[in-house]
């Protein structure tokens, strides 16, 4: 394999691990061509002994050895992280961020210069290599930096390349639509107890069904809308819960949860303009 600049990692939370995790198992990488920092001490111990990568001193120093960089830090820690690194970050890196709801331009306004920047919205599946990811580029950034960010992400799952004004609306779709898929999961499991099932047996139940409801979707490349006709034979149980579901207006329940939460991203990023 041709040896790939030292990857940097600043912050090695969740999603931090989940993408050092993914890279190693897709053999993407080499654990001695990773290095992280994060502010705690104890955390970054841990990283470092399970995957056995290297460990930066301060982010300073990780970005003077690092290239791309991937910003991991909670989006309240933006501003104090990048304005600790701007001396060490300019244009002949790539910073890849993916701090939900931090524009771009906010990064290069702390970092007070133009930037080679990528931004990624992962979701949080991305902990069993399962995710899905936006990625949009910043104006610097090249398309060999655009192809970079893709191949790291297909790591940990599947990504898309989209304009960044859309990122509120993949914030509102993918990145809360877990949060989505699991209470209807809750639902679920909830009916089948009240008719009688262990909740243990009603939730098995129920995850294989949406287990396998989604790779049939996958792997047949099939229209959800002729999957869904597959099930339902006229006048027929499942007939019967479909009218019940659009009697309850689930179709508008769901396009109006996304629309909120894409609302809702819109005005956490519009009080960094403030």
């Amino acid at each position: 394999m041709k040896k790939r600049k030292v990857i940097g990692f600043v912050g090695t939370g969740n999603m931090g691990e989940a993408l050092i995790a993914g890279l190693l198992k897709a053999k993407f990488t080499t654990p001695d061509q990773v290095m992280a920092f994060d502010a705690d001490g104890e955390r970054l111990r841990f990283i470092q002994k399970k995957y056995r990568v290297k460990k930066a001193s301060d982010n300073n120093y990780l970005s003077s050895q690092c290239d791309p960089l991937i910003l991991c830090v909670k989006p309240q820690s933006v501003k104090e992280v990048i304005e600790e690194m701007a001396d060490s970050l300019d244009p002949s890196k790539l910073l890849i961020s993916i701090a939900a709801g931090v524009p771009l331009y906010a990064i290069e306004t702390y970092a007070r210069k133009q930037l080679r920047l990528i931004r990624v919205m992962p979701n949080i599946n991305v902990l069993v290599q399962e995710g899905a990811s936006a990625i949009a580029s910043g104006n610097l950034a090249t398309d060999e930096d655009l192809k970079l960010a893709k191949a790291i992400f297909d790591c940990v799952g599947r990504s898309i390349t989209i304009h960044e004004p859309l990122m509120d609306a993949v914030t509102g779709l993918s990145g809360s639509g877990p949060a989505y898929v699991f209470l209807v999961i809750e639902a679920l499991t909830d009916a089948g107890v009240y008719l009688g099932m262990t909740r243990a047996q009603a939730l098995t139940l129920v995850t294989q069904t949406v287990l396998g409801s989604v790779k049939l979707l996958s792997d047949t490349g099939e229209h959800p809308v002729l999957l869904r006709e597959k099930v339902t034979s006229p006048g027929g149980t499942t007939a019967a819960g479909l009218y019940k579901l659009e009697e309850g207006g689930l179709r508008k329940i769901f396009i109006d949860a996304v629309i909120a939460a894409t609302q809702k991203s819109k005005e956490l990023g519009d009080k960094l303009k403030q």
